[in-house]
């Protein structure tokens, strides 16, 4: 550049940079490119196959396709169940609730365990409380129990209540189907046992057993009539040691009880019955019952038709959660509602308003 003109630059002026683009790292775009994620994809024979003959890892990865909320992962779950439907249905369905302290998790180890060790495959559905906080579960019930976790006979599957009433997750009906798939002949379902809605746990089970603490009288204060007229044996836990007088008198105290109160079952007496799950005693009489009322039902058809009726309230109940998350999926619907809500707060609009708005406003899209 002549001199001249160098005279005449600024201090604004901008020296022209390195033409070349090497800089030891080799060329290189300016704009990074971002790629769609592709959707997941599995070889689902190979999952088939491998549940089929047992494999519990192929089990597991199963059921969390079913479980998940991601799209891809969910669709892949329907499809491996599709495709396991003709294996299902050849399992005892037993549902297991009672209140807090009545050792549910001890009672499944000891039962679980008996089972195992006379042949049976057993699958156990633990449902964990979720936090009403944070939504999280502590899902420890391979920890509570630990031995039944190492038997070769037995699968446990730990899942979050999530805020469903009686403590079932809503999958919790096809993780079942997928372990009949598996060839587990007995499904326990333990719950919550807050005794909330525990006739979701009743639509999905063949046997439904209530866990009941000595002390009839005292029990009763924290038992909901309606649950125990759900339950097709009750069963009183802890009858050991100096505690097992008590739970004798506690049984012919439910028996009495039992009496006055609606069977749960057509055709059936609910029993009472004394165990110990720490001794391992009244464990095979429990099995002895739960198989005896299967064979009963069976040869009157009670159990095939409660069977197609569960069925049928599944249907119904997928159609209502259905129809919730898709009102609740329209950003538009979310705002309505945000500013509904609003309203409500200030008592602008009464709720009644406020509901027959947002449906209204449904209506119109």
């Amino acid at each position: 550049m002549a001199e001249t003109d160098k005279s005449k630059q600024t201090s604004m002026h901008v020296m022209s940079g390195v033409k070349s683009q090497h800089d030891g790292m080799g060329h290189t775009s300016a704009v990074k490119k971002f790629t769609k994620k592709k959707p997941l994809t599995i070889d689902e024979e190979a999952y088939v196959q491998g549940i089929r003959n047992g494999s519990r890892l192929h089990l597991a990865k199963a059921i969390t396709f079913i479980e998940s909320t991601v799209s891809d992962q969910q669709q892949i779950g329907q499809s491996l169940l599709k495709r396991l439907l003709p294996f299902t249905g050849n399992s005892i369905r037993i549902g297991i609730t009672g209140v807090p302290g009545a050792g549910k998790s001890t009672f499944i180890e000891a039962f679980g365990k008996m089972l195992g060790d006379e042949g049976f495959k057993v699958a156990v559905l633990a449902i964990d409380p979720s936090s009403s906080i944070t939504g999280g579960s502590i899902l420890g019930d391979k920890t509570r129990m630990e031995e039944l976790a190492r038997h070769p006979n037995a699968f446990i599957r730990p899942s979050p209540a999530a805020g469903t009433l009686g403590g079932v997750h809503k999958k919790s009906r096809e993780t079942l189907l997928l372990c009949e798939a598996g060839g587990y002949d007995v499904i326990l379902v333990e719950t919550v046992g807050v005794g909330q809605s525990e006739t979701i746990v009743r639509g999905m089970v063949d046997f439904f057993l209530l866990l009941a603490l000595t002390g009839a009288g005292d029990e009763l204060q924290g038992m909901k009539k309606g649950i125990m007229e759900l339950a097709d044996a009750l069963v009183v836990n802890k009858a050991d040691g100096t505690n097992e007088k008590l739970a004798k008198k506690t049984v012919a105290e439910y028996k009495q009880i039992l009496h006055f109160l609606a069977p749960a079952t057509p055709n059936w007496t609910t029993p009472a019955l004394a165990v110990s799950s720490l001794y391992k005693t009244g464990l095979d009489t429990v099995w002895k019952t739960v198989q005896t009322f299967q064979h009963d039902m069976q040869a009157n058809h009670v159990w095939q038709n409660r069977r197609k009726e569960q069925t049928v309230s599944w249907f119904k109940t997928m159609i209502v959660d259905r129809l919730y998350e898709d009102f609740f999926s329209s950003i538009d619907k979310k705002e309505t509602m945000a500013n509904l809500e609003q309203m409500v707060r200030q008592e602008k609009v009464t709720v009644s308003q406020a509901v027959e708005e947002l449906f209204s406003s449904n209506s119109k899209e």
